[in-house]
């Protein structure tokens, strides 16, 4: 199963853990795991089945953007980071 590392904004959609598990081959299918298992988490997590450009998301520290996206393979023992964009001056 994938560990994915949530921040501190999105705990209250899980329970308040810091990290959850679940399965998937995909970086796609983990995160639509994650939605079965906490609906709430979808507008969060771009509803659409993208990504919002504020969310960014790392597999065990590499952004998904610059490997394949939603479709990066994912390992049982893979780490998952989302993280919201930080903007501002």
């Amino acid at each position: 199963m994938a560990r994915i590392k949530l921040p501190t904004v999105l705990r209250p959609h899980v329970g308040g853990s810091a990290v959850v598990e679940v399965e998937g081959r995909t970086v796609g299918e983990v995160f639509t795991a994650l939605v079965e298992r906490y609906p709430s988490l979808e507008p969060q997590l771009g509803g659409d089945g993208g990504l919002p450009v504020f969310v960014n998301v790392f597999l065990d520290d590499e952004d998904i953007r610059y490997l394949d996206g939603l479709d990066t393979p994912v390992d049982d023992d893979a780490e998952i980071t989302i993280l919201p964009a930080v903007a501002g001056g």
